[in-house]
């Protein structure tokens, strides 16, 4: 079951999380260029990327797998935001909103994944 991606409201949303993620990194101190802003551009690119591929899958199931895959990168994100908010690396602002973006974004990912889950065992039953 092919999904277009482009279409979808949570590739969006994980897109532009993905921009602010970039911007906030610019801001990190350069001590942290091979870890906290390595691993936070790593994991806000596979948020995208994950939804994407799991969209050309043939079944439900397989979607539903690269959704639990971007879910738990946006997770890593917030965790290393958290650290960087621990260490008051940069702009408590921004930082802000990259957090209530993220949690927003774990929310609609979630909520998605259930809902194709469903349309998966509805399918089941039927046949």
């Amino acid at each position: 079951m092919k999904h277009n991606f482009k279409r979808l409201i949570i590739w969006q949303d994980s897109m532009d999380l993905c921009d602010l993620i970039y911007s906030y990194t610019e801001t990190l101190p350069n001590k942290e260029k091979f870890n906290l802003i390595s691993q936070l551009e790593k994991c806000g690119v596979s948020i995208p990327s994950n939804i994407s591929e799991g969209s050309g899958k043939r079944t439900n199931k397989h979607f539903s797998e690269f959704l639990t895959t971007a879910l738990t990168s946006s997770y890593e994100v917030e965790t290393q935001l958290l650290i960087c908010a621990r260490r008051k690396y940069g702009n408590e602002k921004a930082l802000s909103n990259l957090l209530e973006r993220v949690n927003s974004l774990q929310s609609k990912i979630f909520s998605f994944r259930e809902k194709i889950e469903s349309e998966n065992n509805k399918v089941k039953i039927k046949s």
